[in-house]
């Protein structure tokens, strides 16, 4: 359930491109740097104490240009802002994919220091070890091979709408999962039913006040695309590979005594989400990204995870608490799930009216 004047460069970029298409046509080939220069020397470069390292997750587009520079780790004193600098100048041979040059994501680490002589740069273009360390661990905690062989889920249970710590409203639900991206959701409260469907890119909902049934406008099918790419399931059962970037960040203080392992996502569009693992047992904590709200103000969306309940092999936290901002704003309580019962096709299909729309029936 889910609820984002010079012309010569850009010529030179497309000649690049189109070299590499030509010369590599009908064979693979992974990404290459070409020249990697090093950031400049802040002017107090040897008379501060200042050192350590920063990554960046760097777009290589397939048109031989850098795109989008987003900082993983930081360093104080400007040193960033120089190592971004310095990584929008690389030069690089784009990675082919069936004989097209494709943009990639890829991680630049840069280090400095005085043991570095000022800056040292570092890359492997190996998945983050670290980082899939943590995931894989998640898995396993969550059920391994079980786990990853989910195709379909059906839950049952109580969906919240809270404020000031209490519940506000709430509405039984059903939602009915075929992965990787087919999910119909039917609330019911006091003498209400509305219905969200979504395929792919397309869905429809039912409003059960007006007694309608109509299509998805752009922004709902947005909001669910987004739902599916910042949530836990898509992270843990790889639908992202080859869309992002997977980086360690560290770890980071919990609950009283305890510590989370925290993983970062970085889509090659920018969009980028952090999940939290207990670094005892595995198991996911939490889960958050950043988005623009009406406002064109930037906020936090996360979701915490509780209550594992072990179902079939497979562990499933039964509670799911949204917070925006510092704030609680709904809380999913699971009373059953179901996994990989048979889900018809019918299930998902836009009825023609009102009238025509039938109970879930699984």
């Amino acid at each position: 359930m889910k609820q984002n004047c010079s012309f010569s460069r850009p010529i030179l970029g497309i000649v690049l491109g189109l070299f590499f298409l030509v010369s590599s046509y009908g064979q693979d080939q992974h990404l290459r740097i070409l020249n990697a220069p090093k950031p400049p020397l802040p002017a107090d470069f040897g008379t501060l104490d200042a050192q350590g390292a920063t990554r960046l997750t760097v777009t290589f587009l397939a048109s031989g240009e850098i795109g989008k520079i987003l900082p993983v780790t930081a360093l104080t004193n400007n040193l960033t802002e120089l190592a971004v600098e310095a990584a929008g100048k690389i030069k690089f041979a784009p990675k082919i994919s069936n004989g097209e040059a494709v943009s990639v994501v890829k991680t630049i680490e840069y280090l400095y220091g005085l043991p570095y002589s000022g800056w040292q740069v570092s890359y492997s273009f190996a998945p983050d070890a670290k980082a899939d360390a943590v995931l894989q661990r998640a898995v396993q905690s969550l059920g391994g091979e079980k786990y990853l062989n989910v195709k379909t889920q059906i839950g049952r249970g109580k969906y919240s709408l809270m404020r000031d710590g209490a519940v506000l409203s709430f509405q039984n639900f059903t939602d009915v999962i075929v992965y990787p991206d087919k999910e119909r959701t039917d609330f019911k409260g006091v003498g209400s039913k509305t219905v969200q469907t979504n395929v792919g890119n397309t869905g429809w909902v039912f409003d059960g006040d007006q007694q309608l049934v109509k299509a998805q406008d752009e922004k709902q099918i947005e909001n669910f695309k987004r739902g599916i790419r910042t949530s836990l399931d898509h992270l843990l059962r790889g639908h992202w590979r080859g869309e992002g970037e997977l980086t360690y960040v560290g770890k980071r203080p919990a609950t009283l005594g305890k510590r989370n392992e925290v993983i970062k996502l970085i889509y090659k569009d920018g969009i980028e989400v952090e999940f939290e693992f207990a670094a005892d047992d595995g198991l996911p904590q939490k889960g958050s990204y950043k988005r623009l709200n009406a406002d064109n103000e930037e906020i936090k969306e996360e979701d915490r995870y509780a209550q594992f309940v072990d179902v079939d092999g497979i562990k499933t936290p039964f509670i799911i608490d949204r917070f925006t901002g510092s704030t609680q704003t709904s809380r999913i309580n699971y009373q059953t799930v179901e996994f990989n019962k048979p889900v018809p096709d019918s299930v998902f299909a836009k009825p023609a009216n009102a009238k025509g729309l039938k109970d879930l029936k699984l």
